[in-house]
């Protein structure tokens, strides 16, 4: 088999070779590395590179296998990690100057939790600096640019997560998202990218921006892949005190039962207006695909989710702040400009706006029950935009208006941090300019079995996740921070 057509297979697809021993993850894994170092100069999605410990695991997951030792669906099967993620003994710097030279000395849960599967780690992958930020131009360890388009952000703040699986740099990469930044590079890039509900899985050691906020999970090509991940990853953890002991699903199994009959809400004020007009054709188009396959399609108000970005940016701001509070004191000529700019603008929040902001909060999530009491999830647009040039002060019109491009691309995200829902990204369309475009389907809180069923049946009556970028293997330089 030829190394392109290793690297563009998903996991269940690898999985499967790999059970009945008819592919190796020892050339797995080495289709994967070689497609790193000719095409990781271009795209810059990997920071650092675990290549000799790669090969090591991968020849460790191949004599477990033929000695009768097979773990599962990841054994053997690669994955990155985005360099917010302990990994004991390689470094972890969460993009930034601060962290440069930290390695850490155990692993995150998460990263734990993926040896103990058997997977294979390929490397870490570039974020925007501290995760705070939706571009990952990253004034430290370079910008990541979109496979779709070299001059396009990949979002943020997973961007290398992101690019990575767009350019078929790894099959499984896990992200986070505080405000989106799983999803907005999941849009972005044309991949899956699924937040699951807020504690389905831990985030302890993983460099946090804010805890009221932050979600992890992956980004892969498709939504059984997601659900492959998200059962290896999910539940309790002692070192997280925001896991439940919620019981937990094989979120794989009722992937193909038919959406026939379900009750689907689209939130049209606010989520569905001033999108891009490639974007709003697509969406329409998703839609109409959702109705012929059976689901009830119905227009729905939810005021108080619309209004919750701007509570939910005094949420995270708030506890960003105080995240970094002793290196603002310290060290603040070390931060790129725009994470410091970010880290004060709202450094005059009371604590009566937090308290307003968690009060919206109850409210949000109130709302978000009573809709989803009577149905089975909420679509809408991941994103009102596709990818915007790297250039930081690019502007759009949108609705008549021009706006500041990145701007724009947690509107539609963030609520869904605020109420702790889970929600899932996945293509649906391409601008006339070739860009990806995003779906979004949320569902109630510790359901991610629907929201990934909704999902799975939309794509696959569709073609958008087969698609892949032609890609130019010529290093381009980053641009100035």
């Amino acid at each position: 088999m030829q190394t392109s057509e290793l690297t563009t297979m998903t996991v269940a697809e690898a999985a499967a070779q790999i059970e009945r021993r008819s592919l190796s993850p020892v050339e797995l894994t080495r289709a994967y590395l070689d497609r790193i170092a000719r095409l990781n100069p271009t795209i810059n999605a990997y920071v650092t590179l675990t290549a000799e410990q790669a090969l090591a695991a991968a020849r460790a997951a191949e004599q477990q296998i033929l000695a009768g030792e097979y773990r599962g669906p990841l054994h053997g099967v690669p994955f990155a990690l985005k360099d917010i993620y302990d990994t004991a003994g390689v470094r972890t710097a969460a993009g930034s100057k601060i962290l440069a030279e930290r390695v850490p000395d155990a692993d995150a849960t998460t990263t734990a939790l993926f040896h103990q599967a058997g997977a294979v780690l390929l490397g870490k992958l570039n974020t925007h600096e501290f995760a705070f930020g939706v571009t990952t131009n990253n004034p430290h360890w370079g910008a990541t640019r979109n496979p779709w388009g070299l001059e396009q952000i990949p979002g943020g703040s997973s961007g290398g997560s992101g690019a990575a699986i767009a350019a078929d740099l790894a099959p499984i990469a896990m992200g986070s998202d505080t405000g989106g930044s799983i999803r907005i590079p999941a849009s972005l890039c044309g991949t899956v990218g699924l937040k699951p509900t807020h504690g389905r899985i831990s985030t302890a050691g993983i460099f946090p921006l804010s805890w009221s906020l932050d979600h992890a999970g992956p980004l892969t090509h498709t939504v059984e892949d997601a659900a492959i991940v998200l059962k290896a990853l999910a539940g309790p953890d002692v070192q997280d005190t925001l896991t439940p002991p919620v019981p937990l699903q094989d979120y794989r199994a009722d992937l193909n039962v038919s959406v026939r009959g379900l009750r689907l809400g689209v939130p049209r004020a606010g989520f569905c207006e001033a999108l891009e007009p490639d974007v709003a054709l697509a969406f329409e188009a998703a839609l109409e695909v959702l109705r012929e396959l059976g689901a009830v399609v119905e227009d729905v108000q939810a005021p108080a989710l619309w209004a919750s970005w701007e509570p939910g940016y005094n949420i995270l701001y708030s506890e960003a702040r105080h995240v970094h509070k002793a290196w603002l004191r310290e060290r603040p000529g070390d931060y790129g400009k725009d994470v410091f700019t970010r880290l004060n603008e709202r450094a005059e929040l009371s604590a009566d706006d937090l308290v307003a902001a968690f009060r919206h909060q109850s409210a949000a999530m109130r709302e978000a029950a009573a809709l989803l009491a009577e149905r089975a999830a909420l679509v809408l647009p991941a994103t009102r935009i596709a990818a915007p040039s790297i250039n930081p002060n690019q502007t759009i019109v949108l609705d008549g208006k021009e706006v500041l491009a990145r701007s724009v691309l947690t509107t539609n995200t963030i609520p869904f941090n605020v109420t702790g829902q889970p929600a899932v990204s996945l293509p649906c369309g391409f601008t006339a300019a070739g860009l990806p475009i995003g779906l979004q389907i949320a569902g109630r809180r510790w359901d991610e079995a629907t929201v990934l069923r909704v999902a799975h049946a939309y794509e696959q009556a569709t073609e958008w996740h087969t698609r892949r970028p032609s890609l130019i293997l010529t290093p381009v330089p980053s641009p100035s921070p």
